[in-house]
């Protein structure tokens, strides 16, 4: 008998629709490694000005993606790029957010805190997912909260993951002055 329900169960599964699909999760990818070069970019900022990687060549770049703007997270960290503005440029480097948001979002969140530096709206997505931040959160997808310290020459020094917003400007620049000063020795 237990083999007949057995079967029964099997048949009643068969002719059951199938469930519905879950939704596809976001492509993931792997992160470029530290050492390796920082995959370009070109990308419209919250005025609509094109910036690529490539005009950054010279400088120090912390790369910073996110999630969403104008949510608390994504608040505070921009709020504290914002206010460490003038340490990176002394130290010779640019700070570049990025989010999968439109360049109208970002315009919208840059006015809102007073943002000296680009937000890049990569609407495409293409760039998250080359950097391999690219995830699901519920329906939406996203970038995730990861920094990237790209070096004058255009290398990966530092892949900070999964970021708490509180005090990551500070920890960068950090890096980048003591990055500065084993380069200066080396």
């Amino acid at each position: 008998m237990a083999a007949t329900l057995a079967a029964g169960s099997a048949l009643a599964a068969d002719t059951a629709p199938a469930p519905a699909a879950a939704p596809a999760a976001a492509e993931t990818s792997v992160s470029p490694a530290v050492g390796a070069a920082a995959p370009t970019f070109r990308l419209q900022d919250q005025s609509g000005k094109w910036v690529s990687l490539e005009e950054q060549r010279g400088k120090w770049v912390v790369l910073y993606f996110y999630p969403k703007d104008q949510t608390p997270g994504c608040t505070t960290e921009a709020c504290e790029f914002r206010d460490d503005v003038f340490a990176f440029r002394k130290a010779g480097a640019v700070v570049l957010g990025i989010s999968v948001d439109d360049v109208d979002s970002h315009k919208a969140f840059s006015e809102k805190h007073g943002l000296p530096f680009s937000l890049l709206a990569d609407a495409t997505k293409e760039t998250a997912k080359r950097y391999g931040v690219l995830t699901s959160f519920g329906p939406m997808t996203i970038a995730r909260r990861d920094t990237f310290l790209i070096d004058p020459q255009g290398k990966i020094v530092r892949h900070y993951e999964k970021v708490k917003p509180e005090g990551h400007s500070k920890a960068v620049l950090a890096d980048i002055e003591s990055l500065k000063g084993a380069k200066a020795k080396g």
